[in-house]
């Protein structure tokens, strides 16, 4: 049986805050061997310092973004921007946000949210073996809506690999890959909330995917280049491919 809560009582997180000792302050029962804590990012960004002054938002998008994907702008001059930020993970805004932080601050996401979740992986492993998920709230490519997903992980299988195995048919796997790790994390968003100021959630149940600290991290999650066919957004590449025919022409 998977059951997954949120923690109550994790109080507004600063620089420097010792995230495992605020867990296990939290907890109203003892992890087991095999729990899955989730994280939200932003609290993970809180204790690490990723704090900026919110005037200094457009300038931290540029900073953190290393290609442009889309850029649109709405009718009243808003404009939002799809990049690739230094994770590779492709989202709006380069993962810099506004929500849930104190006034007049931004938060820009983990340096290395991988390194993040095995932290507190190890830090946790004191009381139970347990493995770390970090999140961030993230759109998805021709769905409306965000759901959360994992852009750290510590200790934890992020696929589960069932190439080679057959289906409830017999017919064989080949390309089925899930990643666990993204639903789990979407899994925990419906505990954890986002006005509830409950940043950490326990799911219990899936103790085959805690594994090893050296396991793959998240950034396993994001698709290599080679195989990404869709680098740009369509009116992005029409206009290079407009260009390209134009240079040529001429």
């Amino acid at each position: 049986m998977l059951q997954v809560w949120a923690l109550d009582g994790i109080r507004e997180i600063t620089p420097g805050d010792d995230l495992v000792g605020v867990i296990l302050d939290a907890l109203t029962e003892p992890l087991h061997d095999g729990d899955i804590v989730v994280v939200t990012s932003k609290i993970v960004s809180k204790a690490e310092g990723r704090i900026i002054r919110a005037d200094d938002r457009e300038d931290a998008i540029t900073r953190e973004t290393v290609r442009l994907v889309a850029s649109r702008t709405s009718p009243t001059g808003h404009v939002t921007r799809i990049v690739e930020n230094p994770l590779g993970i492709v989202s709006a805004a380069a993962g810099v946000d506004a929500s849930n932080t104190p006034e007049g601050t931004v938060l820009l996401l983990p340096v290395d949210p991988d390194a993040s979740a095995r932290r507190l992986a190890e830090g946790l492993r004191a009381v139970a073996r347990v493995g770390v998920l970090i999140t961030d709230t993230l759109g998805r490519a021709w769905r409306e809506g965000q759901t959360d997903h994992a852009i750290g992980a510590g200790g934890i299988h992020v696929f589960e690999d069932l190439r080679g195995t057959t289906d409830a048919e017999g017919r064989p796997l080949v390309v089925t890959l899930p990643c666990v790790a993204d639903e789990i994390a979407a899994a925990t968003d419906l505990v954890k909330g986002k006005a509830s100021r409950r940043p950490v959630a326990i799911v219990r149940g899936r103790g085959d995917l805690v594994g090893e600290l050296d396991l793959p991290g998240a950034r396993s999650i994001v698709r290599d280049p080679a195989r990404d066919m869709f680098r740009q957004g369509a009116d992005e590449a029409y206009a290079e491919g407009f260009a390209a025919g134009r240079a040529a022409r001429d």
